[in-house]
């Protein structure tokens, strides 16, 4: 393999992974709400409130259900 072949596999690499990420990013901006065309340093910052939010969620649930089947 000469030096011009090993430049397109490398890129080419790059390119999957970045095709990666991008996915990776999509689903998250879809699972996140108001996520949509989001900037990933707010995006994660937004991920990171709403997962928050959803424990704080969890826990009232755990300690309601307690409550009311004691």
């Amino acid at each position: 393999m000469g030096c011009r072949d090993m430049r397109k596999v490398k890129w080419g690499k790059r390119r999957r992974r970045q095709e990666g990420v991008e996915r990776r990013m999509k689903k998250l901006q879809r699972l996140v709400p108001g996520g949509a065309g989001m900037n990933p340093d707010r995006l994660f910052l937004k991920t990171a409130e709403h997962i928050l939010k959803l424990r704080i969620q969890l826990n009232v649930l755990q300690a309601l259900s307690k409550v009311f089947n004691a």
